[in-house]
């Protein structure tokens, strides 16, 4: 087993698990789409950094860059996951406890792997389809709190939303898996971390005080979307 490799996939779990809370934090005193932005050029940003001083750190082999024909695909994932996704779970923070928004978050995997199988057409078997819909009944009794309303369920289906959108994002991904994954995460960070800004100062909202930018691109150079096992091979 390589345990640099377990080590690493667990640090990335601890520091996305970390994401979400502070995300909570500062999605009370920034618009939605704003912090959105900032998250995603945050990422894009630190591994644009990441990527080009990596070299001189470690030995590394070449990667392969994103060919022209994989572009549609790399737009695909830009638009679920980079722009839809964070944009909803936003949104959904604003209206859901932290604790209950990361119970939430699991649904991602289970949706990935729904729609590798019946949209993707990818095999499974039945041992992990089992354990899918064991993570969604478990996700779904640990965040259930009481009776559900409009205004209490609005945030949870927004959370639900963007797990769809990122399984989405996943399996768009997976089709250019071949390619850079640090250039992946790099386009998907400035591209769609620009979008959501724009598009949060087009709604009315104020760019936030540097201390407050600068922590949203920290939250997010360290979450999933820069996971330490991409570096790692």
């Amino acid at each position: 087993m390589n345990w640099t490799a377990v080590f690493c996939a667990l640090v990335s779990a601890a520091l996305f698990g970390i994401s979400t809370p502070a995300a909570k934090a500062l999605v009370s005193s920034v618009h939605p789409a704003t912090l959105a932005g900032l998250l995603y050029c945050g990422a894009g940003i630190g591994i644009a950094g990441i990527r080009r001083a990596l070299p001189w750190i470690i030995s590394r082999t070449p990667e392969v860059s994103l060919a022209r024909s994989e572009l549609p695909w790399l737009a695909g994932a830009i638009g679920s996951g980079g722009v839809v996704g964070p944009l909803l779970l936003m949104i959904g923070l604003t209206r859901t406890d932290a604790a209950t928004a990361s119970l939430l978050l699991t649904l991602e995997a289970a949706v990935t792997a729904l729609m590798a199988w019946f949209i993707f057409h990818e095999n499974y078997d039945r041992r992990v389809a089992l354990g899918m819909a064991y993570l969604i009944a478990g996700a779904a009794i640990l965040s259930w709190s009481g009776a559900p309303t409009i205004s209490n369920m609005l945030g949870p289906l927004a959370i639900v939303g963007a797990c769809i959108a990122w399984g989405l994002d996943n399996n768009l991904t997976r089709k250019i898996s071949l390619a850079d994954p640090l250039q992946i995460v790099e386009l998907k960070g400035l591209i769609a971390g620009p979008f959501n800004l724009v598009l949060g100062l087009l709604l009315g909202a104020a760019i936030p005080r540097f201390s407050t930018t600068l922590i949203a691109g920290v939250v997010e150079v360290h979450s999933k979307n820069a996971p330490l096992r991409d570096l790692i091979h």
